[in-house]
């Protein structure tokens, strides 16, 4: 075992008498060293109740013969940080979760891990983390919140409270309706109920084989999602036995069949960010190629909040990813056999599954033709951007307009309320990507507002930042290059007529090659002034978002 290193021979007295200081037993030193990757905290909503996942992973660890270190790691709440400086810390996140993980296993030489997770930039924190270790790991996602209700409106986070303040500002509901929501939008812990940046990765985790099947989609306050903790300790041990590896579950198929199960359901922008980065710490060559390539295939067989009114809960009622697998295993050449952590093979899973194909649509009955997600070119985005197909109302996939530019999302979010954005408007936000930012934020402020005064379906907003899993609407983000490294983001003026057409997936400025010349010549970047901590070594070394903005 790896855990031999500090526990094994005369020479390693030292490091068993801290151990023993720690509280182990004689039995105990001589199993497996299993470390519990925890992410709790009473700061996030979607992580306060895992003091209790906690526990029935340590049970399942030590009934399944190994023993249990429990570990902290950071956690973001997009949701907390949302709309203000905070939010350029939630994407670097990702990568400090990484070095935690790998910095706590690494140097105490742990034989395993357990990973749990929920939220956003966590759960890929934790893969990428698995990958570079490449130690056994089982990834325990820790569940949806179950939907509000509010005088018989059922509400979800985004529509209870994001966009409720948009219905605010235009006076469609009261300041006491506003209240009433924002108190019975979030029940339960849990993460956020629809199909939004955290659940889209629990789903695709479960895909990529490193969860067990069932939980990305499992209540976060059910006793279903404490058993699946459970096991999930418990088959630890054998992982270690076995010598099962992420490396050997995490490959090219895996992650081509998350990509398709993420265009099959409509998942969040962020999962692109996140799936390149997962299989760039796995030296894996997927690039937004092959994003493209699959989104030409792939239909949309579910709609779920915030583009719908079904939740997580109605995904786990009709299946979950099982029936996803089940729908479209046989009829997708493309989606590969592979196999998860149990040794559990695609087809077998499919095979035993129940799907409910009222709401996980059957191929031939799609919800829609186009994926949920799609890569956009044009002289705008060289080297891409992405849009949530999935939240775009089909009647403005073709879309011309002028624009309204602005530096920070803070002087967007201003000109909505004041009214200065009208319909017809391409609102420009830009110096937002991972250097730019520095962090490349998120901007479900502005997109909610816009849906929430009615300009959901008669403005675009485009960004070299990225979008929440919950926004909605024209929003196209990760455009690359971003302002601060020359790209033609940084040089549209006001005015400037900008032309979005996704069924053809391009994003032109309508701007002539001569004076888009004229304009280069003068171009000053604009410079977010960061201080000296982690932001400033984040800007210096983080790649851009065609590559998954990964800091190296």
């Amino acid at each position: 075992m790896r855990s031999d290193k500090i526990k094994e021979g005369i020479e390693h007295a030292p490091h068993r008498a801290l151990l023993y200081a720690g509280g182990l037993s004689d039995k105990n030193i001589k199993k497996p060293f299993i470390g519990i990757a925890s992410s709790f905290t009473d700061l996030v909503p979607g992580h306060a109740g895992m003091r209790d996942l906690e526990r029935q992973i340590e049970k399942g660890i030590h009934s399944g013969g190994g023993q249990a270190f429990i570990f902290g790691v950071p956690a973001v709440c997009d949701g907390i940080a949302m709309g203000h400086c905070g939010m350029r810390y939630s994407l670097p996140s990702r990568d400090l979760i990484a070095d935690c993980v790998e910095t706590a296993a690494g140097a105490h030489q742990l034989d395993g891990l357990v990973l749990l997770t929920n939220c956003d930039k966590i759960t890929p924190g934790m893969l990428i983390a698995a990958l570079r270790l490449n130690i056994p790991c089982v990834v325990v996602t820790a569940g949806p919140s179950l939907e509000g209700s509010c005088k018989g409106e059922t509400l979800t986070f985004i529509r209870g409270s994001s966009e409720a303040v948009g219905r605010y500002r235009a006076g469609q509901i009261t300041k006491e309706k506003l209240e009433e929501m924002e108190h019975y939008a979030c029940p339960t812990f849990g993460s956020c109920q629809g199909l939004y940046t955290a659940n889209t990765l629990a789903c695709l985790t479960e895909v990529l084989g490193m969860s067990l099947p069932g939980c990305a989609t499992a209540s976060a306050v059910s006793s279903k999602k404490r058993r699946l903790a459970f096991e999930s300790g418990y088959i630890i041990s054998d992982l270690v036995k076995n010598n099962i590896l992420p490396k050997d579950i995490v490959t090219k198929d895996s992650l081509r069949n998350a990509i398709i199960v993420d265009l099959a359901l409509g998942g969040s922008t962020n999962s692109i960010l996140h799936l390149l980065a997962i299989a760039a710490s796995a030296g894996i060559d997927l690039t937004l190629d092959d994003f493209e390539e699959l989104s030409a295939k792939i239909p949309q067989i579910i709609k779920l909040d915030p583009s719908s009114t079904l939740t997580m809960t109605d995904l786990d009622n009709a299946g979950g990813i099982s029936g996803v697998f089940k729908t479209l295993y046989e009829k997708t050449p493309e989606f590969k056999n592979t196999k998860n952590i149990l040794g559990q093979s695609v087809s077998e899973i499919a095979k035993n599954a129940w799907v409910d194909s009222n709401v996980i649509k059957p191929l031939d009955n799609p919800i829609t033709n186009n994926p949920g997600l799609a890569i956009l070119h044009g002289n705008l985005a060289s080297k891409g951007a992405v849009v949530k197909i999935s939240g775009v109302d089909k009647d403005i996939f073709e879309f011309k307009g002028k624009a309204k530019v602005y530096n920070h999302e803070e002087d967007a979010m201003k000109a909505i309320v004041d009214d200065i954005v009208k319909a017809g408007d391409v609102v420009v936000i830009r110096y937002e990507g991972p250097k730019g930012g520095p962090g490349m934020r998120e901007m479900l402020a502005p997109t909610s507002l816009l849906v929430g005064k009615g300009l959901g379906k008669k403005c675009a907003l485009i960004t070299d930042g990225r979008f929440s899993g919950g926004t909605r609407g024209l929003c196209i983000g990760h455009i690359c290059p971003e302002a601060i490294e020359g790209g033609i983001i940084g040089l549209i003026e006001d005015g400037d007529e900008i032309e979005i057409n996704i069924n053809n997936r391009t994003i032109n400025l309508l701007v002539s090659d001569l004076e888009l010349e004229k304009r280069k010549q003068n171009f000053k970047p604009y410079i977010n002034d960061v201080n000296n901590g982690y932001l400033k070594k984040y800007q210096k070394s983080v790649s851009g978002a065609d590559k998954g903005a990964i800091a190296q």
